[in-house]
């Protein structure tokens, strides 16, 4: 996938300069400590954050555990601008790199880290893409590694199936009803990743995000 076929943040609306406020309504807090909570990294861990954005995720991960080599990766230059300059610069900030999700062996060695995240990302990738993610995430985590995810995922009730359309505005229904409809903790299993589980829901204003946790065999 060329980085020409990227979704922008804030999906076909393209307003990355708002993203971080438009986010902060999705309980945004609550959700990325609950990430971070599971995530837990630790001392001399390697930690790929798989579609970055603004970074802010990966700073609150360096954050807590500031020995921790913390990758952000995004297709786009301008979130990772932003990045840059909301992070700063030193020894042991967040690095960040310019790549897709689903070509994350071509910036990182296969089986080199220890945990992969992403956030906010599958629900706006076709299904294939969803695929290659997943794959692409296997494949540089070490045996036994961890994947935390937060997304969209199934949304179980009226209400939150009426704010999600808010979310299918933006980033269109074909590729964000299957996240509603629940097929991330298959396409993970299909991907090669055992004791896959929905750790936490979330209900937001803009649909339920649930964190799913796994680990590569």
């Amino acid at each position: 996938m060329s980085q020409r076929t990227f979704t922008p943040a804030l999906g076909r609306l393209g307003l990355t300069r708002l993203f971080d406020p438009v986010i902060a309504l999705t309980r945004e807090r609550l959700w990325r400590s609950l990430v971070a909570m599971y995530v837990a990294p630790r001392p001399d861990d390697t930690v790929v954050d798989v579609g970055c954005g603004t970074g802010s995720l990966a700073m609150l991960l360096h954050r807590l555990e500031p020995r921790a080599r913390i990758i952000g990766v995004d297709p786009d230059p301008e979130t990772l601008a932003l990045a840059r300059r909301k992070a700063g610069t030193g020894a042991t900030a967040p690095q960040w790199r310019l790549g897709m999700g689903d070509a994350l062996t071509e910036l990182l060695e296969p089986g080199s880290a220890d945990t992969a995240v992403s956030s906010l990302v599958l629900h706006q990738c076709p299904l294939p893409m969803k695929r290659s993610i997943l794959a692409s995430m296997h494949a540089v985590l070490r045996p036994g590694g961890k994947l935390v995810i937060a997304d969209y995922g199934l949304q179980r009730s009226t209400l939150m199936r009426l704010a999600f359309r808010t979310v299918q505005l933006a980033d269109g229904v074909r590729d964000t009803q299957p996240n509603a409809d629940g097929v991330l903790p298959r396409l993970m299993a299909e991907a090669g990743f055992g004791d896959v589980r929905e750790a936490e829901v979330v209900p937001t204003a803009t649909g339920s995000i649930s964190v799913y946790v796994a680990a590569r065999g």
